[in-house]
């Protein structure tokens, strides 16, 4: 075979020869290559202007030399012209005159054959890059047409990238596993089972984004309250990596902390404020937290630079949170304000963080108005709601942010299942007479729910030391509340003085000071909070024995 006529041919040859012709620098003639390589191949032995010959440097020489594999194969069967010293190295010596799919099989291996043809028809070169061989070795390979003396041919030049290919994967494998740490942090710093109150029933969603080890920091909760009442809280730390998913699990324990104080949902981020300015003054985070109380059929929140609460009411009607609304945490500075949504019976609830509605190529109100329409649409459970929702905002696995979604529904209770949700009050007004009446009520009620006659005695004795205890302690208005739930019965006592109770230790000739005792003794928990309007809640309650539904 003529080398000396395709190597003419080769990629940049032509254009090497005309910039030569441009600055006056010798032609190279059948057979070149490029000088640095001809200057290892021959002796010195400048020529009369001072150039290296080269001219006569015979290609199958060069060829044989150069470390990566070159073939060359021609015709519609791409038959072997020639193999170089490197590629019979790697893959053995091959016949030639035969067709590359017997006599090359490494290239059916690499799944070159088809490309050959591609090269064959369009006379473009074409590359492919890191593809294994047989034995193990990684190759990228530049297949390029080509004259040769019996027709077009292709050339094929195989760099061998092993060391960089094994590089690459070790820098996966590494990303990889640094991901796998980072989302196991994440969801082990999540809530592995989420709370059950009484009223709501909630579900939660956590997705992370992308396939890189940058997990983000979202979080959700759930925390009963005590006394029927639920705080719900999602939050999304900005930055993304183990140090927010770090981050994000010392707020969660913080707003779990504070949750217990019972506080309003703005004193919550107030404190949450002051703290994530002292975990990192670098970091910030956005965060809703809301309280729901059944007895009020409002859910009371206040954010921190969050997304809005979406609520549909019985009647598919899609309310949407806004305001108030302030800065994310860390920021500081900054009087934080609480808000209310109606979540009566039968209302759907979803807080969420902003992966999910979030897209760069649309405003992200635009993604907050179809959440609106996938839940004006989405019925079912919290979980299947959750799973709506996901699908039509149109997160995949390979999302590029992380999810979190929390779903709540008030469920509109009828029938049997109803007469298990109960609900009685009696205003107080103070006097002697108050204390015989808040007995009574509170036996009278107590019987109708057909509680057993020791629930009963010991839900008429806290009744009576709570009232006793706003009579003596507290000032109007007074209510006694008594609820009732398919898993507990709650007493409450709210008054106008905001002095919370506590329990202490009376001392044997003391004649007062016994009621908290006695409440903490005979109930399965009980606790205190401030009324936003000014003055206090006690309240109490009883776990009562599992009804078969």
């Amino acid at each position: 075979m003529n080398f000396t006529r395709w190597s003419a041919r080769l990629p940049g040859t032509q254009r090497r020869a005309a910039a030569r012709a441009d600055h006056g620098v010798p032609q190279r003639g059948d057979g070149a290559v490029p000088a640095a390589r001809a200057e290892q191949l021959l002796p010195d032995d400048p020529s009369e202007d001072g150039g290296v010959v080269v001219d006569e440097l015979p290609v199958r020489e060069v060829l044989d030399r150069i470390p990566a594999l070159v073939a060359v194969v021609q015709g519609p069967e791409h038959r072997v012209a020639y193999v170089n010293d490197a590629y019979a190295a790697a893959f053995g010596d091959r016949p030639t005159g035969e067709p590359a799919r017997d006599a090359l099989p490494e290239l059916g291996d690499l799944s070159l054959l088809p490309l050959l043809d591609q090269v064959l028809r369009s006379a473009k070169p074409r590359t492919v890059k890191s593809r294994k061989a047989p034995g193990g070795r990684s190759y990228t390979v530049t297949c390029t047409p080509l004259e040769t003396a019996e027709g077009p041919g292709v050339l094929i030049f195989a760099a061998d990238v092993t060391d960089h290919a094994e590089a690459v994967e070790r820098l996966r494998t590494s990303e990889r596993e640094q991901r796998e740490t980072a989302v196991t942090l994440q969801r082990s710093l999540l809530p592995q089972e989420l709370e059950e109150p009484d009223d709501l029933r909630i579900a939660a969603t956590y997705q992370p984004g992308g396939t890189e080890a940058a997990v983000g920091g979202d979080w959700y909760d759930v925390i009963t309250l005590g006394g029927g009442r639920t705080a719900l809280v999602i939050g999304d730390v900005m930055g993304r990596g183990v140090r927010a998913a770090a981050v994000m699990g010392q707020l969660r324990t913080a707003v779990r902390a504070y949750a217990r104080l019972d506080l309003p949902p703005h004193e919550v981020l107030q404190l949450l404020d002051g703290l994530a300015t002292e975990i990192d003054p670098h970091q910030i985070a956005t965060c809703v937290y809301a309280v729901h109380d059944p007895n009020e059929g409002r859910l009371v929140y206040a954010s921190a630079g969050h997304l809005p609460i979406l609520v549909r009411d019985e009647n598919g009607t899609i309310h949407r949170a806004e305001e108030p609304t302030g800065p994310p945490l860390g920021t500081g500075g900054w009087l934080h304000t609480s808000g209310s949504v109606p979540l009566g019976p039968g209302s759907t609830a979803v807080m969420y963080t902003d992966g999910l509605v979030e897209r760069r190529d649309e405003d992200i109100d635009e993604g907050v108005a179809s959440l609106e329409r996938a839940l004006a649409g989405a019925t079912g459970t919290p979980q299947v709601v959750c799973d709506r929702l996901i699908r039509a905002l149109g997160v995949t696995a390979d999302h590029d942010d992380d999810v979190a979604v929390l779903v709540l529904q008030h469920p509109a209770r009828k029938g049997p299942d109803g007469d298990l949700f109960r609900n009685a009050a009696l205003e107080l007004l103070g006097g002697v007479e108050a204390a015989p009446r808040a007995r009574a009520f509170a036996s009278g009620v107590l019987s109708s729910w057909r509680f057993t006659p020791e629930l009963h005695d010991l839900g008429v004795l806290a009744a009576s030391e709570l009232v006793a205890n706003s009579l003596q302690h507290g000032t109007p208005p007074m209510r006694l509340r008594l609820r009732r739930t398919d898993r507990r019965l709650i007493i409450e006592v709210t008054d106008g003085d905001d002095h919370l109770p506590r329990r202490r230790r009376a001392d044997p000739a003391d004649e007062t000071g016994r009621g908290i005792a006695i409440i903490a003794t005979i109930t399965s928990n009980w606790g205190s909070r401030r009324t936003p309007g000014g003055g206090k809640a006690v309240w109490c309650e009883f776990v009562l024995p599992r009804v078969a539904h």
